[in-house]
């Protein structure tokens, strides 16, 4: 018997935004003082964020698979 199934985990991937660093965010951990921090509106890519407890101001920066690393300004 045949399976002529098309699957692929690529698909996967790209329903939840992965591989193409447009992934949009409406909350983050801070890398700082690792508290959860909502925002108003959204973020993505190259956007700046400020900890509502310690402060800090971070750059946000999406890699290829869709995670979210930041870099402090």
């Amino acid at each position: 018997m045949s399976n002529d199934f098309q699957f692929d985990d690529d698909d996967f991937a790209k329903d939840a935004g992965a591989g193409t660093g447009s992934r949009v965010f409406d909350e983050f951990d801070c890398p700082g003082c690792n508290a959860n921090n909502p925002v108003d509106d959204t973020f993505t890519d190259g956007d700046e964020v400020r900890c509502n407890y310690c402060g800090c101001e971070f750059k946000a920066l999406v890699n290829q698979e869709g995670r979210l690393r930041f870099r402090e300004l």
